[in-house]
């Protein structure tokens, strides 16, 4: 056995929420009804959402399109203008193989959508295959020649009920599989591409089935009746058995091997501990499973279990961070895995048999995609970097070279212009092994001695992590108005160990929260940073961060950005989704139980609007599932009753973000107006203190939390 180095891992930031972290999927209608989009502003105010004769009665309200506008001023076309070439920049996902061995499929945007594409050879021309007004999500290329042909998922207006779709390469045509109404996502083929298996919630609109079919059937069947959230992980090399995966929360979830024959279901690595595991793969020839977890260890380690002997080998041993994705040659001889290491990525590859040639070094960025080719002879990815924004490469085995084969076009800009972040720790309120906590954060900084006003960039998830990946509206920050950007991992992040991850769960919500404090007292501290200039941003977890910021830190915050933010726990536990409501009371607590209710009331930024006293910028789609449009219309109406200065910003065809060029497009215009009205503006809307508070004031928030 022989591990080799591909190359040096990655920087890359991530951009928070504006794409959905679920696999995209189909859509059945090209636009949604007429009474989910037409005449909101009514609807809302007669169901009681928003008042109908206070500042957000809807003689205020403006249509451009299908965004609607809200208190926001006219965006200057000079604006759009000088925005235009950040906005034009495209990148390229990874989708598979041709399963003819004819090239590779990526994923690009050339209009308002991105869809998916044929690339013959490396560098040739982007050739369309599918062409829809919404975005086309996730696809699956079938593993055998015989079946020339992918599965893919799409949606309809940002909503997430996604359907599933095979596309035949022969005949260029697509055929809808699924029911056209439920959510369905995660398809996988069989080894001979005869079959394929997905999930469903059309029996209840909340449990997740498993079904499958084939591209020849016009009909799926039921393969397991789950209770709670399963999915389909892979077939087993004979086609007999199926890994599927039951999911509770990002600490917990607990695979099982489906006998489709008799239909018993067995579970692998059964545990009295709660274990996290990511991805599983069969061996080639079916006796052993390749997987990571989290047993036994803060991080996800990758290992190999064999069934017969039940023997277990860890085969990352040499991290100690976690093990993100890895992928198997189609000859079994050759394992490639990627470690995320402190946000960025370095890729390895295991000979499980023989030997590896390797020579070179990859290009820093953050990689995904992780995939041989049908003859082994390749491993392709994806690479992303602060400095470009997505392209596909692949790894020659047999002589060492790495090939590019999309180029993505960056606007007319100069990469070379684009900035690096620096990696910094500061200190927040606890104290680890008797020294103050540090939390991870990128620091990108403008050209010159500053002072610089800043933008804290708060992720979502919550269990996400900010990654140094290519983020275009954050180079124009930086390029163009001179303005600091420092994106926090704060507590409850994932890529730093379980440990971490579960630091703000339930009634520790709020320490989450005093780190942001903990980062106010760094500026302050930074003669490059001007601490009476600082704006937080941040979308679905990330909005409620910035929310409950502005309630804590109001006097130390000029600006704020909330992007389909939570403002109140108990009504988003009520009205997200009911396939997913489960899964987020095992993060934030369940509002069933009265103690429970209680608390997450006390911290809901929606229930302490009083203390909220910077301009606040809100951001939402109408058909989002994850956090509905009441959550933001809640909020701005609270605001407007005690006269607070609020934009509003409401997309009817987007779901949890803005996925359409068009809407993005204002959306950006809209965000960098607002910074300059009010952070980069000489005078003050909120007359912030001319000190920062120390950090016993940060702590507070995290006593509070405790009460």
């Amino acid at each position: 056995m022989r591990l080799r180095t591909l190359g040096w891992g990655l920087l890359s930031l991530g951009l928070i929420l504006l794409t959905s972290s679920l696999a995209a999927d189909v859509e059945v209608r090209e636009q949604p009804d007429d009474h989910e989009t037409a005449g909101f502003a009514s609807r809302a105010a007669a169901e009681g959402q928003v008042s109908p004769t206070g500042p957000t009665a809807v003689q205020e309200r403006r249509r451009q399109g299908a965004l609607v506008m809200d208190g926001m001023p006219e965006i200057p076309p000079r604006l759009a203008r000088e925005l235009s070439p950040y906005m034009s920049i495209r990148s390229a996902g990874f989708g598979g193989w041709h399963p003819s061995g004819d090239g590779i499929l990526i994923t690009t945007r050339f209009g308002e959508t991105r869809q998916i594409h044929h690339v013959a050879s490396p560098l040739a021309a982007r050739r369309q295959l599918t062409f829809y007004d919404e975005p086309v999500g996730g696809l699956t290329v079938s593993p055998a020649e015989a079946t020339e042909g992918f599965l893919f998922t799409k949606d309809v207006g940002g909503g997430e009920a996604y359907q599933v779709y095979f596309y035949d390469l022969s005949s260029g045509q697509a055929r809808l599989l699924s029911d056209g109404e439920a959510r369905h996502g995660a398809p996988v083929w069989s080894a001979d591409g005869q079959r394929f298996a997905y999930f469903t919630t059309r029996r209840n609109g909340k449990d997740w089935d498993i079904v499958g079919g084939s591209p020849a059937m016009g009909e799926d069947h039921l393969l397991w009746r789950g209770t709670g959230a399963w999915v389909p992980v892979q077939f087993s090399p004979g086609g007999g058995r199926l890994m599927v995966n039951r999911l509770v929360s990002a600490n917990e979830n607990y695979p099982y091997l489906l006998d489709l024959d008799s239909g018993e279901l067995t579970p692998f690595q059964p545990s009295a501990e709660k274990v996290s595991f990511g991805r599983l793969r069969f061996s080639k020839d079916g006796r052993s499973i390749f997987f990571t977890s989290d047993a036994d260890s803060e991080v996800q380690r990758l290992r190999r279990y064999d069934l017969e002997s039940g023997q277990e080998a860890i085969l990352s041993q040499a991290f100690d961070w976690n093990v993100e994705d890895f992928a198997l040659s189609a000859d079994g001889r050759l394992l490639a895995y990627s470690v995320n290491v402190d946000g960025s990525s370095q890729l390895q590859l295991l000979a499980l048999e023989g030997d590896a040639r390797l020579t070179g070094e990859l290009p820093m960025g953050r990689i995904g995609g992780l995939e041989f080719s049908p003859d082994s002879s390749h491993l392709a990815f994806q690479l992303n970097s602060p400095r470009s924004p997505g392209d596909v490469f692949s790894y020659d085995l047999t002589n060492g070279n790495l090939v590019r084969w999309t180029h993505s076009e960056i606007g007319g800009l100069d990469d070379s212009q684009f900035v690096l972040p620096e990696l910094i720790r500061y200190p927040t309120f606890d104290m680890v092994d008797g020294e103050a906590r540090q939390i991870p954060a990128f620091y990108y900084r403008p050209e010159g001695d500053g002072p610089f006003a800043t933008i804290v960039r708060i992720h979502g998830g919550p269990e996400g992590q900010s990654r140094p990946t290519f983020d275009s509206l954050l180079q124009y920050w930086v390029n163009e108005m001179g303005i600091a950007v420092l994106v926090p991992n704060v507590r409850g992040s994932s890529g730093y160990g379980k440990s971490y991850l579960k630091l703000d769960n339930g009634r520790l919500r709020e320490d989450s929260v005093a780190d942001i404090g903990a980062l106010l007292d760094w500026i302050g501290e930074r003669p490059e940073l001007d601490s009476e200039r600082v704006a937080v941003m941040g979308g679905s977890y990330g909005g409620y961060m910035v929310l409950a910021s502005l309630v804590h830190y109001s006097e130390r915050l000029r600006a704020a950005v909330d992007v389909v933010g939570i403002s109140n726990f108990v009504t988003f536990l009520e009205n997200t989704k009911d396939y997913r409501r489960d899964l987020r009371r095992v993060e934030y607590g369940d509002e069933r139980d009265p103690e429970m209710r209680r608390f997450l009331e006390s911290i809901s930024p929606a229930n302490q609007a009083e203390k909220m006293r910077s301009p606040l910028f809100i951001v939402q789609g109408l058909n989002d599932p994850r956090v509905p449009v009441t959550e933001s219309e809640q909020m701005l109406a609270e605001l407007r009753r005690q006269g607070k200065d609020v934009w509003y910003l409401m997309a009817e065809d987007e779901g949890h973000g803005f996925r359409k060029q068009g809407n993005r497009d204002i959306y950006n215009q809209a965000v960098v107006l607002f910074l300059q009205r009010y952070l980069l503006s000489s005078s003050s809307p909120t007359a912030p203190a001319a000190q920062a508070a120390s950090a016993p004031a940060a702590a507070a928030v995290q006593v509070a939390a405790l009460q």
